[in-house]
């Protein structure tokens, strides 16, 4: 069964069903059948965290599922303390799952893909970010 990521730009984040979800994946139970869901708060934080470099781990961490965030590193050959920052962000926005394994902190990905929804407004958007914006 797919486990797919419901992504929307809303005004708060919402990670409804996401923490459950999470513990029965690492329980070894069925997960619920409805989809998990997460909502991003603003257009400019979408865009901060689906940026080129968070999209290159994301896909990093299912390639070739790193033992630690210091080899994940060197398979994007980028600077651990840069990829640690990166990783976290990740997982506050539930992306991903940080083990422990022993002294090291080992990046999983629960989910085989992300659908995205919902509309956004011409007007209004929050644009105080410098980060680029995810299409």
């Amino acid at each position: 069964m797919t486990q797919t990521l419901h992504i929307t730009i809303g005004t708060r984040p919402n990670r409804t069903g996401l923490e459950e979800t999470l513990a029965s994946i690492d329980d070894g139970e069925e997960v619920d059948p409805n989809p998990s869901r997460l909502s991003i708060e603003s257009l400019a934080t979408f865009g901060r965290i689906f940026r080129p470099t968070n999209l290159e781990l994301l896909e990093a961490i299912v390639e070739y599922e790193p033992a630690s965030i210091r080899e994940l590193a060197r398979i994007v050959d980028r600077h651990p303390p840069e990829v640690t920052e990166n990783v976290h962000e990740l997982a506050d926005y539930g992306l991903i799952e940080l083990e422990d394994e022993g002294r090291a902190k080992r990046p999983t990905v629960w989910y085989d893909e992300f659908e995205f929804s919902g509309d956004v407004p011409l007007h209004g958007l929050d644009t105080d970010s410098d980060a680029p914006v995810a299409p």
